[in-house]
């Protein structure tokens, strides 16, 4: 009977470790697709979503490029999204690409209509008449 009693309490400790390996495992997996989540937006990106003008202008005058994605994003999406007007029209003159989509599919005209950022939209209108 005593070793009936220990063999069920080990397979009880067995079976509780087990579950306790997996509730860790858990963590450990949401730990690491919050810290994806989470990723962070490049300088570029973050000085358009601000609105400092200056500090976009400087960064393409050292190089940067006006097409390059952060977060899935290029700098036009997030300009549209912010309704970044006077940014939108500093990065169409220096190139962006107002037609390009982001890892969504989205263009930047899609991401102004669904943050209602009616200037942004003129801006863009315009920009693809021409």
């Amino acid at each position: 009977m005593k070793k009936a009693i220990l063999s069920a309490a080990a397979a009880c400790m067995v079976m509780v470790a087990g579950v306790s390996a997996n509730e860790n495992s858990a963590m450990v997996e949401d730990h690491l697709n919050s810290t994806v989540i989470t990723a962070e937006i490049n300088s570029f990106c973050k000085a358009i979503v601000k609105g400092d003008v200056e500090t976009v202008k400087k960064l393409i005058e050292l190089g940067e490029d006006v097409n390059q994605k952060s977060l899935g994003m290029a700098p036009i999406h997030f300009a549209a999204r912010y309704n970044q007007t006077e940014i939108l029209e500093v990065l169409i003159a220096n190139g962006a690409n107002v037609r390009k989509k982001c890892d969504k599919g989205y263009t930047a005209k899609k991401y102004a209509e669904l943050s209602n950022a009616i200037e942004a939209l003129e801006v863009l209108k315009d920009a693809m008449k021409k």
